[in-house]
């Protein structure tokens, strides 16, 4: 990362490359005898603001929820079905604290999205036992969540500690 700042105090201007960020696996499923993923790019994580690309590898099931601020998602490639609403590539989703979507479910393809969230990135379950029995009927199991390091800066939350989506 790239920072400058006129003073020390003082407001900060960054420049990230997607190259210059790993692929971090945050959540896993079994599908029969696949491996199924979420990996993300944290372009950004500060006490302030999360920017992240994520890739949903093909038929990930997220659960509903919301989050402890607005969450905003682009959908760059791929089809993301949200609670029954297919949500093509050019499609921006507005989550506003409080709301909840879901649960989300990646195409054939998989799909690579874009996603910001304010200064508490805590996703908030709205359907736990649904979410369960979703799985169920289409044969999938829920993995521990992946260890991985935080980006130099990040806050503590409840993602990273192994509480995400658990």
């Amino acid at each position: 990362m790239d920072e400058h700042r006129e003073t020390p105090d003082g407001p900060r201007l960054a420049f990230v490359h997607l190259d210059d960020v790993p692929w971090r696996e945050v959540i896993a499923q079994e599908h029969g005898d696949r491996r199924v993923s979420v990996h993300e790019k944290f372009l950004e994580w500060t006490p302030q603001r999360m920017v992240v690309l994520g890739r949903y590898d093909p038929g990930m099931v997220i659960e509903r929820h919301g989050h402890e601020s607005d969450n905003l998602v682009y959908v760059l490639e791929g089809d993301l079905d949200v609670g029954g609403r297919p949500c093509p590539a050019g499609t921006l989703i507005i989550l506003e604290r409080g709301a909840v979507f879901g649960p989300l479910t990646a195409g054939p393809d998989g799909c690579l999205l874009f996603e910001t969230w304010g200064d508490d990135v805590t996703p908030v379950p709205a359907d736990k036992d649904g979410y369960a029995k979703l799985l169920a009927e289409r044969g999938i199991r829920r993995l521990p969540n992946p260890p991985f390091e935080r980006p130099a800066g990040a806050p503590d939350s409840d993602l990273g500690t192994g509480d995400r989506w658990s």
